[in-house]
C-alpha cells in the first residue's frame, strides 16, 4: 500500500494542477475580446498598414526616394549621402513580412474557411504585391516557405527568377477566383468591393513583373501578354481610375503628411526640378512648392554635406507638393498612367501589338491627367520634339517619363530606374559608394543572425550582400 501512495498523490496533484489552470483561463479570459479574426478588420488593417510601409518613412522617404531623386535631404543627409539607417533596413523587412505577407496568408486562409473566394483573391493580390516591392529591393528572399512559422523558423530563400516566376503563377490563378458578382467583401478600402477592379490590378501586376524580366527571361515575359490578352485584357481603363488608397484625418492620415507635423527634413531633388523644367513640364508647379523668399522652385543637390544643406535654407528652396505632402494625400499602388507606359513598352519590344508611340503618348495624357491637368496642356507637351517618342532608343522615351509619371512613388521608380537605365542620374554628391548609386538594399541584420545559413546562401548565389550588388532584373 505504502507503494502506491506516491503516485497518487502524484495524479491527485495533476488533476488539481489542471483544474487551476483551467479555471485561471476561464477567468483571464476577456469576454469583450473577439476569439477569431474578423476578415473585414484584417482586410482594412492590412492595406492600411503595408501601403503605409510602401508610401512611408523607411522604404520611401529615408531610401529609394532618394535614391531615384525624386527628394533630397536638407537635414540629416546620411541616408541621402547612402548611408541607410540599419533600423529603416530592418523595419521595411519586418513590417512587409509580419503586417503584410503573414497578415494577408491569415486572410487567405479565412477566404476559404467562410467560403469566400474574394476575400482570397484580395489577400493573396495584396500579398503578391509586397512579395514583388520585396524582391525589387532585396533581391533572392524567402517565399515558398514564408508565412508558415510553425514549419519553417527559418526559411530558405528562393532566387528572384523563382519569386517572380511564383508570383506569376499565383496572380494568373487568383484571376479565376475572382467573383464579382457575388460573395462581397467588406473592409476594402482600396477598392471599395468591386472585385473586377482587383481583377485588374492583379493583371496590371502581372504585366508589370512580365516587364521586369523581360531582358532575362523574354519568353516567359511574352507568354505572360500573350495569356492576358486571351483571357480577354480585363486591365484598368481610364474610367477605373488608379489603384490608390486615400487617406483621411489623423490618426489615419498621409504618412507623409504625418511626418511633415513634426518634421523638415526633405525637399524635392534638384534632377527632378531640371528635367521638369528643361521640358517646360507643367507638373512642376504639382510636384514641388513655390520657396517663400524666392520666385522660382529650386531644388537639392542630392547628397550635400551636413553644412552645405543646411546653408541653402528652408524658405529658399522646394518642398515636394501638398499632393504628396498632405494629410489627405492619396498613396499609388498603381496608375492607369503606368500601365499604358507597360503596354507601351511591350508593343516597341515585340511582347504584344499595338502602336508604341500612340500608347507612350496616352500614357502622358494619362498622368497630366492623374494630376489634373488639361488635355490642351498634355497635347502641348507632346508635340515639344524633346518629349517625342523615340523608337530607335525607347529606354530613354519611357525610362524619363514613366520616371516623371511615377514621382512619389520611390519604391517603383527606383525599380524602373534599374531596369530601364534612364534617366542617367548622376550620383550623390558626397556619396559613400565610390560614384555609385544603390542597387539595392542590403539584408537586416536579423536574418544574418537568425537565419545565417540561408541567408549565407543567398549571398553566394546572389552576390555580395552590399547595396551595389546588381539583381538579376537589372541586366546590364
Amino acid at each position: 500500500m505504502k507503494k502506491l501512495l506516491l503516485p497518487l498523490y502524484i495524479l491527485f496533484a495533476a488533476v488539481l494542477l489542471a483544474g487551476c489552470q483551467k479555471e485561471l483561463e476561464r477567468i483571464n479570459k476577456n469576454p469583450n475580446e473577439p476569439t477569431s479574426v474578423q476578415p473585414d478588420y484584417l482586410l482594412t488593417n492590412g492595406i492600411k498598414s503595408n501601403v503605409d510601409t510602401y508610401w512611408g518613412n523607411d522604404a520611401a522617404m529615408e531610401t529609394s526616394l532618394l535614391y531615384v531623386q525624386y527628394w533630397a535631404k536638407i537635414q540629416y543627409p546620411d541616408p541621402d549621402r547612402y548611408i541607410p539607417a540599419a533600423t529603416s533596413i530592418q523595419t521595411i523587412w519586418n513590417n512587409f513580412y509580419a503586417q503584410g505577407v503573414q497578415d494577408f496568408t491569415t486572410l487567405a486562409q479565412l477566404g476559404d474557411s467562410l467560403h469566400n473566394p474574394n476575400y482570397k483573391a484580395a489577400a493573396l493580390i495584396m500579398r503578391s504585391w509586397i512579395f514583388q516591392v520585396l524582391t525589387d529591393l532585396y533581391g533572392d528572399i524567402p517565399y515558398k516557405q514564408a508565412a508558415n512559422i510553425e514549419k519553417y523558423l527559418t526559411p530558405v530563400y528562393d532566387s528572384q527568377q523563382d519569386v517572380y516566376k511564383g508570383l506569376l503563377s499565383e496572380l494568373k490563378d487568383v484571376s479565376k477566383i475572382i467573383s464579382p458578382a457575388d460573395n462581397p467583401i467588406l473592409g476594402d478600402s482600396l477598392m471599395a468591393g468591386k472585385m473586377q477592379k482587383w481583377r485588374k490590378f492583379a493583371n496590371g501586376l502581372r504585366l508589370r513583373i512580365a516587364l521586369r524580366i523581360a531582358d532575362r527571361d523574354f519568353a516567359t515575359a511574352k507568354a505572360v501578354f500573350d495569356e492576358v490578352q486571351a483571357e480577354g485584357n480585363i486591365l484598368l481603363t481610364k474610367d477605373d481610375g488608379d489603384v490608390r488608397l486615400i487617406y483621411m484625418a489623423s490618426p489615419n492620415q498621409n504618412p507623409v503628411g504625418r511626418n511633415r507635423e513634426t518634421r523638415n527634413d526633405y525637399r524635392i531633388s534638384k534632377s527632378v526640378v531640371d528635367k521638369l523644367k528643361s521640358l517646360n513640364d507643367p507638373r512642376l508647379s504639382i510636384y514641388a512648392t513655390m520657396p517663400k523668399d524666392t520666385n522660382t522652385y529650386i531644388g537639392v543637390t542630392n547628397g550635400l554635406s551636413a553644412d552645405s544643406a543646411s546653408r541653402l535654407g528652408f524658405t529658399k528652396t522646394s518642398d515636394a507638393g501638398a499632393a504628396f505632402t498632405a494629410t489627405q494625400a492619396p498613396a499609388y499602388l498603381f496608375t492607369y498612367a503606368e500601365q499604358l507606359f507597360i503596354l507601351a513598352e511591350a508593343a516597341q519590344r515585340g511582347l504584344t501589338s499595338g502602336n508604341a508611340a500612340d500608347l507612350y503618348a496616352q500614357a502622358i495624357r494619362a498622368s497630366f491627367a492623374q494630376y489634373g491637368l488639361s488635355a490642351k496642356a498634355a497635347d502641348d507637351y507632346i508635340a515639344q520634339p524633346q518629349v517625342a517618342y523615340d523608337a530607335v532608343n525607347f529606354k530613354k522615351s519611357i525610362g524619363e517619363q514613366k520616371w516623371l509619371a511615377l514621382f512619389g512613388e520611390g519604391l517603383e521608380g527606383f525599380a524602373e530606374w534599374r531596369r530601364l537605365d534612364y534617366p542617367q542620374l548622376k550620383p550623390a554628391y558626397t556619396g559613400a559608394l565610390n560614384g555609385k548609386i544603390p542597387l539595392r538594399l542590403t539584408y537586416p541584420a536579423s536574418e544574418q543572425a537568425l537565419n545565417g545559413t540561408n541567408y549565407r546562401q543567398a549571398v553566394g548565389r546572389q552576390g555580395a550582400d552590399l547595396l551595389t550588388t546588381r539583381l538579376w532584373f537589372d541586366a546590364q
